[in-house]
């Protein structure tokens, strides 16, 4: 960045964030959201997805550097240090991130639309196991996927749930989606597939009204669904902010090499 950026504080309830928030007040000039052209997010991962989220469904999205005051922070910077965090911003790089649109239809006919920054997910409600027909592109993949359902994981989002359900982790700015079965019973070896960005991934629910399923973008949960659509929302594209050397495709490489 070669202006200097307005900089918008916006702080996690949590302990922790509160009182780093503290140190930072009065180290800056602060604008309000509105003002700003960059968010720094104090906090952890889940309400740095959260401060995504708002951005998304208000249509307000600017570029978030994110400082760890949480738990896991996969997603953010360091905590704060002796370096002015105006000089920290402007130094940081960015990460393109696509979010991924989830299309539901539940079985009394409603229709929701939600954003997912990591994955979208289909989970069985009940103990019997759902039944997903998979089409890409409008066609058929797989008649039947049987087991306790699946889930398309973006890059970001391959390291999350996603690599908890032994799928794949994907390079970070890859155009590529990780559609991961959960469990599955049948085809019992089926390990998934990594699919273009540009794909269109739609489940169809068999049975949906003896096996139920819901749908998760993220957060954002439908029960009882009877379809679910997925694609990328390349006119939604954010933008991460990292400090030079503590990179989020560093991240993704030493989660690969755990042993």
């Amino acid at each position: 960045m070669s202006d200097e950026p307005r900089l918008a504080l916006i702080v996690s309830d949590s302990a922790k964030a509160q009182e780093g928030a503290e140190a930072l007040r009065d180290a800056h000039d602060w604008v309000s959201p509105e003002e700003a052209d960059v968010f720094v997010v104090l906090g952890g991962d889940g309400f740095l997805l959260h401060v995504l989220h708002e951005m998304l469904d208000r249509d307000r999205i600017k570029p978030v550097y994110g400082m760890n005051l949480g738990t896991v922070g996969f997603l953010m910077n360091g905590p704060h240090d002796h370096i002015p965090i105006i000089h920290r911003v402007m130094e940081a790089h960015s990460v393109p991130v696509t979010p991924l649109r989830m299309y539901a239809v539940s079985n009394d006919g409603r229709e929701y639309k939600y954003y997912a920054i990591n994955e979208v997910s289909l989970l069985r409600e009940t103990r019997q196991t759902a039944k997903l027909e998979v089409r890409i592109n409008g066609r058929v993949r797989m008649e039947e996927l049987v087991g306790d359902g699946v889930l398309v994981a973006t890059p970001v989002g391959s390291t999350a749930y996603n690599l908890s359900a032994d799928g794949p982790i994907l390079p970070l700015g890859a155009p590529m989606l990780a559609l991961t079965p959960l469990s599955p019973f049948r085809p019992r070896r089926w390990k998934g597939a990594i699919l273009p960005e540009s794909a269109e991934v739609e489940f169809h629910v068999n049975e949906s009204e003896k096996r139920p399923v819901a749908a998760v973008a993220d957060q954002k949960e439908v029960r009882d669904v009877k379809s679910v659509r997925i694609r990328a929302t390349y006119e939604k594209e954010l933008t991460l902010l990292f400090d030079p050397g503590f990179t989020l495709e560093e991240r993704i490489f030493a989660e690969q090499f755990q042993v």
